[in-house]
C-alpha cells in the first residue's frame, strides 16, 4: 500500500539539504563562528577586568552633611545607588556596586572614609574610586580648609565581602553571542530567501505537494540548528578556555540556549523583511546593516550602555539586542532564571509580534 505524502518528512528533507549547504559555505562558518570568536579571544586574553562605570552606595550610617559626601555625589563619573537592605547587599555581592562608602567622624578628628567592596567588583574600579576620593578631599582642603591638615582620610583597608569574580569575558561573550545570532538571522535569512526566489527554487517547490509554510519552516529550521550549534561552540570555548561564568552549570547553559532560540526567531524575522524589500542582491547589505549596525554599537555589545550619553540611553534600551544581552548576562553570571527575565522576554516578544507582522505583510514568494 502506497504511503501518503508527509509534509513533515518533506520539511525535514529541505532542512537537511539546507543545513548541508550552510556547512559547505565558508562565509557562513566564518561570520557565525570564527568572527565572534576573534573578539572573544582578544578580550579573553586582555585579563579579568570588568565594567567601566564606578557605581557606589552610601552606608545607612554614613555622615551625609559633610563636604566630601556632597563633592562625591556631584562628580559625573560617580553613580550613587539608592537601594537599601537586602537589595543593596545583593548588588554589592554581585559586583553591580563598586563599593559601599561609609563616612564617619569622631570628635575633634577628621572624617574617616571606609570602603566595603566585593570580590565580584572590578579591582581597578576600587582604585579609581580611591583616587577620586583623594582628589575630592584634596580639592576641599585647598578651597575651604587651607589651614587644616586634612578634612578627611581614607582607610587603607578595603573590607571585602564574598562574591564571584567578574571577568571581562562575562560581559563580552553575551554580546558576541548576540552579535552572531543577529548577523546570522538577518544576513543569512535575507540572502537565502532572496536567492531562492531569484534562482526559481521556490517556484520549483510549488510543483511538489509540499505546502508553502513547510518550505519556510524547513529552511528556517536549518538556520536555527546551525546557529544553536554555533552558540554551543561559543559558550563552551568561553567557559572552558576563559572561565566564562555559568553559575548553575548545565541548568544555566540550557536556559541560555532557550533564550538564544527565542532571540534567533526574532532576528530571523528581520531577515525575512530584508529579503522582501531588497530589489537586487547588492541592496541586501545596506538594508541589513540598517538593522544590525545600530544594535552592534548601541546594545551593550562591547560597552555598557550606562557609558553612553543620557539622551542616547533610552534609544539603546529599546533595541531587542540590548534585552537579549541583559538577560544573558543575568542568567549566566547572576544565576537568574528565565522566569526572572520576564521583562526582557516581554520586550523580545513585543518585537517579535511587530517584526513578523511586517514580515508576513511584505514577504514575497516570487
Amino acid at each position: 500500500m502506497q504511503q501518503g505524502y508527509s509534509q513533515i518528512r518533506a520539511m525535514l528533507a529541505i532542512t537537511k539539504g539546507s543545513l548541508r549547504a550552510i556547512f559547505r559555505s565558508p562565509s557562513s562558518v566564518v561570520f557565525s563562528i570564527a568572527f565572534p570568536l576573534i573578539f572573544i579571544l582578544v578580550f579573553g586574553f586582555i585579563g579579568s577586568g570588568g565594567k567601566i562605570n564606578v557605581n557606589i552606595a552610601f552606608d545607612e550610617n554614613s555622615d551625609t552633611v559633610n563636604p566630601v559626601y556632597l563633592g562625591l555625589k556631584n562628580i559625573p563619573g560617580i553613580k550613587v545607588s539608592s537601594k537599601t537592605g537586602l537589595a543593596l547587599k545583593e548588588d554589592l555581592e554581585k559586583g553591580r556596586i563598586t563599593a559601599l562608602v561609609n563616612i564617619s567622624k569622631k570628635t575633634n578628628a577628621p572624617y574617616t572614609i571606609h570602603l566595603t567592596s566585593s570580590e565580584a567588583a572590578n579591582p581597578q574600579n576600587v582604585q579609581v574610586l580611591q583616587s577620586i576620593l583623594n582628589a575630592v578631599i584634596s580639592g576641599i582642603n585647598q578651597q575651604q580648609y587651607p589651614a587644616a591638615p586634612t578634612i578627611a582620610s581614607i582607610s587603607k583597608e578595603v573590607k571585602k565581602i564574598p562574591g564571584r569574580v567578574y571577568r571581562t569575558i562575562d560581559f563580552i561573550l553575551p554580546g558576541q553571542l548576540g552579535f552572531s545570532l543577529l548577523s546570522a538571522g538577518v544576513f543569512g535569512v535575507a540572502f537565502l530567501f532572496f536567492n531562492l526566489r531569484q534562482q526559481l527554487v521556490l517556484k520549483r517547490f510549488f510543483a511538489t505537494p509540499i505546502q508553502r509554510p513547510y518550505i519556510v519552516l524547513g529552511e528556517a529550521l536549518s538556520r536555527v540548528i546551525f546557529q544553536l550549534i554555533t552558540a554551543v561552540i561559543i559558550i563552551l570555548i568561553g567557559h572552558f578556555v576563559f572561565d566564562f561564568t555559568l553559575v548553575n552549570g548545565w541548568v544555566t547553559f540550557t536556559q541560555i540556549m532557550v533564550l538564544s532560540f527565542i532571540a534567533l526567531l526574532l532576528f530571523m524575522g528581520f531577515g525575512f523583511i530584508v529579503s522582501s524589500v531588497a530589489k537586487t542582491e547588492s541592496t541586501i547589505p545596506p538594508f541589513a546593516n540598517l538593522i544590525t549596525l545600530p544594535q552592534f554599537l548601541l546594545a551593550g555589545t562591547f560597552f555598557s550602555i550606562d557609558n553612553f550619553p543620557t539622551w542616547l540611553q533610552p534609544i539603546s534600551r529599546v533595541l531587542p539586542l540590548t534585552h537579549f544581552n541583559n538577560a544573558m548576562r543575568n542568567i549566566a553570571f547572576e544565576g537568574a532564571g528565565l522566569s526572572d527575565c520576564l521583562f526582557e522576554l516581554g520586550v523580545l516578544g513585543i518585537w517579535m509580534v511587530v517584526v513578523y507582522a511586517v514580515a508576513f505583510k511584505t514577504f514575497k514568494w516570487e
